[in-house]
């Protein structure tokens, strides 16, 4: 008998890629028989193949629908896999839409399209966190028990010979959502804070604006070290599980280092909800969140005081 086949969608983005490890896995050891298909974009092909939960990555899951040819060669490589099942950890329009036209052949469906065999909708799941909400989602699939976030594959080349102890800085996030940042200068105080106290300022982002960030932070910190567009995932991921402790922005790589176990605050604004979406810890770790509407204003003293408990957990 052919092996059933499993599809799980997860296009985007790397903080929802990591929130969906955890069911990825559970996916993976509900289904050990199964030829196991991601189907995701460009950016987490790599990072699906390291899992080794999935026997092949697919990267071309979100062609733009102004290009109707690429549309019809996904549908129609969809349809000539004849998947048993999908598990749709994306549950938006667009995957819904890729449901409704796989019509007349539907595979058993796990996500919040109408008509899937296993669905899992309405205001209930829209109010919960996504970690809640997918495990939940799976459980009315028939898995029972999802893990955490586990990013223990993520591994790194190494080579950076830090000091310890030392505190990971996350001063960045998307530029196009800038309400997102608490300001740069206030890491700088932050980070010379943690000078004092003998933990080494280390300052993590990529690209020439966070480059710019992080001379901000080193002008009032010059013992701070910069890493700014010299670390791949599997860096952040390895030297979050060896630092003191990390004090970033809601971005994607804050959720890596936190999956890593690492004692993390991760600071909100109101262009994002905590409730829905916040880093959990993984193991042992401990996530704390501090959210202020406007980051602008938000002083250094309260962000210390969370710092200071993280130090003593």
């Amino acid at each position: 008998m052919a092996p059933q086949r499993i599809l799980v969608i997860k296009l985007s983005a790397l903080g929802d890629f990591v929130q969906a490890s955890g069911p990825m896995k559970a996916i993976h050891a509900a289904h050990p028989d199964a030829h196991i298909t991601l189907l995701t974009t460009g950016p987490y092909v790599a990072m699906g193949q390291a899992t080794g939960w999935f026997d092949e990555v697919w990267s071309d899951g979100r062609p733009d629908w102004s290009d109707l040819p690429a549309v019809w060669r996904l549908l129609s490589r969809l349809r000539g896999a004849r998947f048993d099942r999908v598990y749709d950890l994306q549950t938006q329009s667009r995957t819904i839409r890729y449901f409704q036209l796989l019509w007349p052949r539907r595979p058993d469906w796990s996500g919040n399209a109408p008509g899937a065999k296993f669905r899992y909708a309405g205001p209930e799941r829209d109010r919960l966190h996504i970690q809640d909400s997918q495990r939940n989602q799976l459980a009315v699939a028939g898995i029972p028990q999802t893990p955490p976030p586990d990013v223990s594959w993520l591994k790194g080349e190494g080579g950076f010979d830090l000091q310890s102890p030392y505190a990971l800085l996350v001063p960045g996030g998307a530029p196009h959502r800038p309400a997102k940042r608490w300001p740069a200068e206030r890491y700088g105080e932050l980070a010379a804070r943690l000078a004092r106290e003998g933990i080494t300022p280390v300052v993590l982002g990529h690209g020439p604006d966070e480059a710019g960030l992080a001379e901000i932070i080193r002008a009032s910190e010059p013992s701070a070290v910069v890493l700014v567009g010299k670390t791949k995932l599997g860096d952040i991921a390895d030297l979050a599980r060896a630092a003191a402790l990390a004090v970033g922005n809601d971005t994607g790589p804050m959720h890596v280092i936190a999956a890593g176990g690492c004692p993390s605050l991760v600071l909100f604004s109101a262009d994002s909800d905590p409730a829905l979406s916040a880093p959990r810890p993984s193991g042992e770790g401990r996530v704390e969140i501090l959210r202020e509407m406007d980051l602008e204003d938000l002083a250094v003293a309260p962000v210390w005081s969370v710092v200071e408990t993280l130090r003593n957990r």
